[in-house]
């Protein structure tokens, strides 16, 4: 159990204490008097944070919104908790972690920055609304009690996952991709168990930034998730666009230096310098990795276009899965390595799958735009794409003819020094003639921002392993047609359930 938590049977930190309530006028209503106490609270808090002492950091009442004749709300006192003798972090030290990108082994004193931050509503505060229809991680609605007041936020549940039926495999190669399937997806327990430590960091970080939002991305949340996988975190601070190289990591370092000195369930959190900086973390509760980063936003959009792709045809999930186990086996799925990202191979599965002779995906973002509009509010994403239906193709290849084939495609048909990939056009594009696509081996448009998801492909040496990967995969098993011949099935499983 985390500490602090609602299940606790209490709020997560003791009421503010303060005087200046007093100061003001008595005539002043109750709409400015708690406005006023926000704002001097907050205040507060940034000297109190900044200055290194997180003893006096008061907790952040949540903000007041409007509910049916528009007055302020209040929320419901919780039952006083019986959970005593939890320590805080405060000697302990960071573990070296091996990996390419410079690291800040420990955090550092930083100037504050003021920022005007998005108003986070208390019906918002989860991952996926209640209206988006797909299996994701839901928020229980909340009614007003007879007093008008809303009842304090529950932890959030996962709804029952939708029954989705699965393609039909008759040849061998394509039963080998399906058990392969259902043995390393990502499981129902594993989502939930993300989206509660997502729901407890949400709750501390606002005790330093209150109207923040903590978003579950990527692919624990896109459908193309496995056992095991790590998970990623967006760190929503405003609605425009963060300067990741100075603004973004400053944040990070506040963070960091709260992880380090409040949560003792936080280990081996280091701040990671890269275009887009993150924190990287360990939930000792859970087990899961995380990887937190500030306002990186497209992956939010690109998140919910991803799932809907992954839930309008049912081969999608299945292919994408054994494309992914089979470029880690040759070690090509790895982009602080230099090869290809998990969101890239997945944009590269979805591009085959739409310039098929009779396509099996369509353009999501030509189709429905206004789904998908990339300035769209982002509390509108999750739910926008809710009500698009299944895509029903003519095209009835089997898994394995379509493995077998993508592994054709870019192995003897793609032209890699001419062609970028679009998803969002579904078809081929002419390389763009501009300095951030030149001399790049590998081009694959990100959907929303326009920019290349393969950009870590920048050595010819890396390049060649990627194509000799396909060449020798697919000389493989077009003829046998077993996935043996090129991923070890049984041992790939059992990996996955260690």
């Amino acid at each position: 159990m985390y500490p602090n938590s609602p299940k606790l049977g209490r709020a997560p930190y003791p009421a503010p204490v303060g005087d200046f309530l007093g100061k003001l006028p008595l005539a002043l209503g109750p709409a400015i008097i708690a406005q006023h106490q926000q704002q001097l609270m907050e205040l507060k808090n940034k000297r109190a944070f900044l200055s290194g002492n997180f003893d006096a950091v008061s907790s952040a009442s949540p903000q007041a919104w409007p509910f049916g004749n528009g007055g302020p709300l209040s929320l419901s006192p919780a039952p006083p908790s019986t959970f005593q003798g939890i320590k805080r972090r405060s000697d302990e030290h960071p573990v070296p972690f091996d990996t390419k990108r410079q690291r800040i082994q420990s955090p550092t004193q930083s100037s504050p920055v003021h920022r005007q931050l998005v108003p986070l509503r208390e019906d918002r505060r989860y991952s996926v609304p209640t209206s988006v229809k797909l299996p994701l991680v839901q928020a229980p609605p909340r009614t007003p009690d007879v007093k008008g007041r809303l009842p304090p936020l529950q932890d959030s549940q996962i709804a029952p996952c939708l029954e989705t039926t699965l393609p039909v495999a008759k040849d061998k190669l394509s039963l080998q991709i399906l058990e392969l399937f259902q043995a390393c997806q990502q499981q129902a327990g594993d989502l939930k168990k993300k989206d509660i430590c997502r729901a407890e960091l949400q709750r501390e970080i606002q005790q330093m930034f209150p109207h923040s939002r903590l978003y579950l991305v990527g692919s624990s949340l896109n459908g193309f998730g496995t056992r095991g996988s790590d998970a990623d975190l967006c760190l929503v601070m405003e609605d425009e666009l963060v300067n990741q190289e100075t603004e973004a990591r400053h944040i990070l370092g506040m963070i960091l230096k709260y992880f380090y000195n409040r949560l003792a369930y936080i280990e081996k959190p280091q701040l990671i310098r890269a275009k887009v900086p993150i924190v990287k973390f360990r939930d000792k509760v859970s087990g899961v990795e995380f990887d937190l980063n500030v306002n990186n936003v497209v992956g939010i959009r690109n998140t919910f276009l991803l799932r809907t792709y992954a839930h309008i045809e049912n081969r999608v999930r299945p292919l994408v899965l054994v494309v992914k186990q089979w470029a880690t086996h040759f070690g090509i799925n790895d982009a602080s390595r230099g090869t290809l990202s998990s969101y890239t191979l997945v944009l590269m599965v979805v591009h085959y799958l739409q310039t098929l002779p009779e396509p099996i995906l369509p353009s999501l973002q030509r189709k429905y735009p206004e789904c998908f509009a990339p300035t769209m509010q982002l509390n509108l994403v999750p739910q926008a794409p809710s009500h698009i239906p299944p895509y029903f193709s003519k095209n009835g290849s089997s898994l394995g003819d379509l493995f077998v084939g993508f592994l054709k495609y870019f192995a003897t048909e793609f032209d890699w020094s001419k062609n970028m990939i679009s998803v969002r056009e579904a078809k081929i594009l002419p390389r763009p003639d501009r300095v951030e696509w030149r001399n790049k081996f590998i081009c694959v448009e990100e959907p929303f921002d326009g920019s290349n998801t393969a950009r870590a492909v920048h050595e010819k040496q890396k390049f060649d392993l990627i194509q000799e990967a396909f060449q020798k995969s697919y000389n493989r098993i077009k003829d046998k047609k077993d996935l043996n011949g090129i991923l070890p099935l049984r041992a790939t499983i059992s990996g996955q359930k260690r």
